[in-house]
């Protein structure tokens, strides 16, 4: 994030702009709206300018930008067609720390103004930090269909409301739940097809009805797909932004986790190899008793939670002490690496097929039924191999797989840090060692490997910088 977003209160304050053409009369009606005191100086105003100021909603001062004009001025727009001048009023200002900004050259002040989305009182924003105005304007205008204008409305019943709300249900949680319920049932509904009188005596209903405690909380067990957040189920996004308590893992792509609640608590549960952040068993236990303290407990695994990813027993342990859940599936490794890889997993001509196997060494060794895994016309994939890939090399050509057998290592997949390194069963070993890809990392064995070459789509950034979907370690500030 380049830039700190705000909303900055100028009522009644002293706004300037310098300059008077169509572009300072945008940024004027912006500052009406927001009910600033605006200040306009110009040597001369356009058609649009000198009405507003003839209608005595601007003062206009009819000269050339001078130092002094800074000095009782609560926010400065640099609006000239002179760069110079735009640019001695950004230094200027920026010396008096008094927020500035400057049309077409951003660089030179200190805020933006964004695209808007005015719902009033509800009011949104959306800033590519100057990159690209259009591409903001383009994004506002989708917004601005998605939300209706009777958000406003819902926002001012919701004031109305607000003290005896908080009076009636002291707990914060409890309060933001009650909230969630009517900002998203027939209240909402009512004030969007604009009946407010029956908004207003069904939300008296609500309010009468709620108790002012609940007891028990739910889990929510929810797969967050391989990491690129795009592919997250539209129930996962509603779930994500419900709870209040977040228990994920060390696969859950940074990007993913970012979808949640901003003043959600965060619970790291990561596991690596011989290093647990927490034990399954004290995972369970632990997704069990916030609970029952009340909390909307969102269990957030990467992938899907019902593949390698001991779900089933987190839920085992929930069922058993009486705790509500639910379960909501995920994109898994196995299926979005794949695709991201130009790698079907079955194809009429290669393998007719699938078989998903977990690599995870024990005492150097793995118990899997190899003979079933060495067969022909089919694709074999291995989660948690990559510490165990000479084992999985040599055992499958043990068990009568060729040595050519084509296979890849898929690292990251999906993310901006995908990476695929194909060969066959035999040299993957030798690939892996030289290349050091990074957990984690998928093995795919089986002749649909050579089709990557030919159907690869997805070219991952060769930098370092986009690691935004990157997996979470232990210890990462967020």
């Amino acid at each position: 994030m380049q830039q700190l977003p705000i909303f900055y209160d100028v009522k009644q304050q002293l706004c300037l702009v310098i300059g008077g053409g169509e572009i300072a009369t945008r940024k004027v009606t912006l500052l009406l709206r927001a009910k600033a005191r605006v200040r306009v100086i110009a040597p001369e105003l356009c058609t649009s300018l000198q009405r507003l100021a003839d209608n005595g909603r601007v003062e206009h001062l009819a000269r050339t930008y001078q130092p002094s004009d800074l000095d009782d001025a609560t926010l400065v727009i640099g609006a000239t067609n002179n760069l110079e001048v735009n640019r001695e009023i950004a230094v200027a200002a920026r010396r008096q720390r008094i927020p500035v900004n400057v049309v077409d050259n951003p660089e030179d002040g200190n805020f933006i103004m964004p695209s808007i989305i005015d719902r009033s009182p509800v009011v949104a924003a959306v800033s590519t930090g100057g990159a690209s105005p259009v591409l903001a304007r383009l994004i506002r205008s989708r917004l601005e269909s998605l939300i209706p204008a009777g958000y406003g409305r819902l926002a001012e019943l919701a004031a109305k409301f607000r003290d005896r709300v908080k009076a009636k249900i002291d707990d914060p949680v409890q309060r933001r739940r009650f909230w969630d319920c009517i900002f998203q049932g027939g209240v909402a509904e009512r004030v969007f097809s604009g009946h407010m009188q029956e908004a207003e005596v069904l939300m008296e209903r609500e309010l009468a009805d709620t108790p002012a405690s609940q007891d028990v909380g739910e889990v929510y067990l929810v797969g967050g797909g391989p990491g690129d957040p795009d592919l997250l189920t539209f129930r996962a996004l509603r779930l994500m932004q419900q709870a209040d308590v977040v228990v994920y893992d060390r696969l859950v792509a940074k990007a993913v986790l970012d979808m949640t609640r901003r003043d959600a608590r965060r619970i790291y549960v990561g596991k690596e190899r011989d290093n647990h952040a927490m034990r399954q068993e004290e995972i369970n236990q632990l997704l069990a008793d916030l609970a029952k303290e009340g909390h909307r407990v969102l269990r957030l695994k990467g992938g899907d939670p019902f593949i390698f990813g001991r779900g089933g027993e987190e839920i085992d342990t929930l069922a058993a002490q009486g705790v509500p859940f639910q379960v909501v599936p995920g994109v898994t490794a196995a299926a979005g690496c794949a695709s991201y890889a130009g790698i079907p997993l079955t194809h009429r001509d290669y393998a007719q097929s699938v078989t998903f196997v977990t690599g995870h060494l024990k005492d150097n060794t793995m118990n899997l039924n190899w003979a079933q895994l060495a067969q022909p016309a089919q694709t074999v994939v291995f989660y948690m191999g990559l510490k165990g890939l000479p084992v999985i090399s040599r055992e499958l050509q043990a068990h009568g797989m060729p040595a050519s057998t084509p296979a890849a290592l898929v690292q990251q997949g999906t993310t901006h840090q995908q990476r695929v390194y194909t060969g066959t069963i035999d040299t993957l070993p030798e690939i892996a060692a030289r290349e050091q890809p990074k957990p984690p990392t998928l093995i795919i064995v089986g002749d649909v490997v050579q089709l990557h070459e030919k159907l690869a789509w997805f070219k991952a950034p060769d930098t370092s910088e986009l690691g935004a979907t990157s997996p979470i370690e232990p210890g990462t500030a967020l």
